[in-house]
C-alpha cells in the first residue's frame, strides 16, 4: 500500500536528524485494516520539544512530502498531533510529536519502524498499552440528562441539534457498548459496520434519524431501547443506575413528543406510540 511505502521513505529521511530518536506507526497499520482509505498514524520522538511549536511541527512534516496543509489537534485534545495532507500521493498523515518520557502513555502498541538507542523499545516493555474507556457508570449518569436535552431540542424545533445529539450518543456510547457486546474495542463508531453484526448494526442504523420531527423522535426512541437494552446485558450491579431521572426524562420525552406530533400529521410515522 502507498501509505507504507511513505511511511518508509518518512523513516530513511528522519533518521538523518540526530534530533530524531524514533519512529513508531499504529492505526490500521497494525491490523488488516489498512486500504486505499487509510489514514497514517506516525508518532515521532525526538530529544528536544517539538510540540507547541507549529512551525517547528510543520517543518518536520515538509521534509516527508509534498506538503499540502497541515493543522494542530487541539479540536481533539491533541496539541501534540499535526494533522496533515500530502500529495502524490494524495494521503492524510497525522503525525504526534512526543519526547522519550511520554512514548510509554499509550492506548495500542505501536509498531517501531526507527529506534536510535532503544528507548522506544524500552517505554512499551514498561509500562502496558491501556485503552480509555470512561466507563459504565460513566454512561449511566450522563444518558438519561443527554436524553432530556434531546428533548428539549426536539420541542424547540431545533433539529439539527437533536440530530447531533444523536450523533454524539452513538459515538460516546451506543457504538462503543456495542462493540465490547461483541469482544472489540470501544472504538466509538469508527468500522463498527465490519465488527458487529447485522442484527446489533440494524438497531445503530434506526438510530438515525430524517430530518423531520417524527424521524427525530422515532431515533431518539430508538437509542434510548437500545441504551436500556445494552445497559441489561453488559452492566455489572455495581453500576448505580439513575433510575428516577431515568423515569422522569423518558416521561419528558413522551410528553413533548406526543404533543408534537398529535398536533401535525406524522404521528401515525411513530411506532412507539402504539407501545
Amino acid at each position: 500500500m502507498f501509505q507504507k511505502k511513505f511511511a518508509l521513505q518518512a523513516v530513511e529521511i528522519l533518521k538523518s536528524d540526530p534530533d530524531v530518536l524514533g519512529v513508531a506507526v499504529s492505526g490500521s497499520w497494525l491490523t488488516a485494516d489498512l486500504d486505499e482509505f487509510s489514514d497514517l498514524d506516525f508518532t515521532l520522538v525526538t530529544r528536544n520539544p517539538v510540540a507547541g511549536n507549529k512551525s517547528l511541527m510543520l517543518e518536520y512534516a515538509k521534509r516527508l512530502g509534498n506538503l499540502l496543509n497541515g493543522f494542530t489537534g487541539e479540536h481533539v485534545g491533541e496539541p501534540r498531533l499535526l494533522i496533515c495532507l500530502f500529495e502524490d500521493p494524495l494521503i492524510h498523515v497525522d503525525i504526534k510529536f512526543l519526547l522519550p518520557h511520554e512514548f510509554s502513555t499509550r492506548v495500542e502498541d505501536p509498531q517501531i519502524l526507527y529506534d536510535a538507542e532503544g528507548l522506544l523499545e524500552a517505554a512499551l516493555q514498561a509500562e502496558p498499552a491501556i485503552w480509555p474507556f470512561p466507563g459504565y457508570q460513566w454512561m449511566e449518569d450522563r444518558f438519561w440528562i443527554w436524553l432530556h436535552y434531546a428533548t428539549t431540542k426536539l420541542g424547540r424545533g431545533e433539529l439539527f441539534e437533536a440530530l447531533d445529539l444523536l450523533t454524539f450518543l452513538r459515538s460516546q456510547i451506543l457504538a462503543p457498548l456495542l462493540l465490547i457486546k461483541n469482544n472489540k474495542l470501544p472504538k466509538g463508531v469508527r468500522r463498527v459496520e465490519q465488527l458487529v453484526p447485522a442484527s446489533d448494526l440494524k438497531k445503530l442504523q434506526q438510530t438515525v434519524a430524517t430530518y423531520d420531527a417524527a424521524g427525530v423522535a422515532q431515533s431518539i426512541w430508538n437509542a434510548v431501547r437500545l441504551y436500556q437494552e445494552l445497559r441489561t446485558v453488559l452492566y455489572p450491579p455495581a453500576v448505580n443506575l439513575q433510575s428516577e431521572t431515568e423515569l422522569r426524562a423518558v416521561e419528558y420525552f413522551e410528553e413533548i413528543s406526543l404533543f408534537l406530533l398529535q398536533t401535525g400529521d406524522e404521528a401515525d410515522q411513530i411506532s412507539y406510540l402504539e407501545n
